[in-house]
């Protein structure tokens, strides 16, 4: 598929404070020269605070890491993890289309995007809420078929659950991610066939359902929990980022 940058794009971008200390912490997980390494996080944290990837958000990051402009151009169209044109408000849904999830009913779910949503991909709702796309394989093969809605995966759904998500999320409730049929994990659908020892007592949800609940997830999570603010290594060799009192130690969110 062709991807383009969307058409009308605003005028400038600069990060918030606290998405631009983050991202130069970033940048001291790499050695000296080989900051162009973190342009894949610092490009995501850019759509997290917009919504979407714009073209002076690109050049921003590129400027931050040395890079020419149409390195990060490159970066940015190539992964379908960015989002080169305005997404819904709450949440932008990507629905496996490939060969598992085809078998298992993905065509359904998209159907329920195209009733629910738009028409097509990339179109935003009438709301303002929600927009979709079909993707290729997120590799939930075993619990097909599936959507990636933000950081989150919605597993083992039917039309009828993946409308239900929609709809609670509409009106501002925030579904437990991971499968929607009862399972763990990826076990067999009728239940362990080895290994039972080790579900007694066990949680009812696996261990990124359970995350997502205890921090009271969003949709659009930025809150730094998935890495530390500053790279320990930083520390150790006495990186310039490791310095500067104003940065929080390692392991902080912010």
């Amino acid at each position: 598929m062709l991807r383009r940058l969307h058409p009308d794009q605003p005028e400038r971008f600069t990060f918030t404070p606290a998405n631009q200390a983050w991202a130069e912490a970033q940048i001291t997980k790499y050695p000296e020269g080989r900051q162009a390494s973190a342009i894949v996080p610092l490009l995501w944290r850019a759509q997290e605070q917009e919504g979407w990837l714009t073209r002076p958000a690109i050049e921003y990051v590129c400027d931050m890491l040395g890079m020419a402009h149409i390195r990060g151009l490159e970066v940015a169209t190539f992964y379908f993890m960015f989002q080169l044109q305005p997404v819904g408000a709450v949440a932008h849904i990507q629905v496996c289309g490939t060969t598992s999830c085809m078998i298992c009913g993905a065509e359904d779910l998209v159907g329920v995007c195209r009733d629910k949503i738009a028409r097509h991909p990339h179109q935003i709702s009438a709301d303002g809420k929600f927009s979709w796309e079909e993707v290729e394989c997120l590799g939930a093969c075993a619990n097909a078929p599936m959507a990636q809605i933000g950081k989150d995966y919605y597993e083992d759904l039917t039309a009828t659950r993946l409308g239900r998500i929609i709809d609670g999320m509409a009106a501002g409730k925030i579904p437990t991610p991971g499968p929607q049929n009862g399972r763990y994990a990826s076990e067999p659908a009728s239940g362990l066939t080895s290994l039972k020892d080790h579900a007694t007592g066990k949680d009812s949800l696996n261990i990124s359902a359970r995350r997502a609940r205890d921090i009271g997830d969003t949709i659009k999570r930025i809150d730094g929990t998935e890495v530390p603010l500053v790279a320990n290594w930083g520390k150790q060799s006495g990186g310039t980022a490791a310095k500067d009192p104003a940065r929080p130690a390692p392991g902080a969110s912010n």
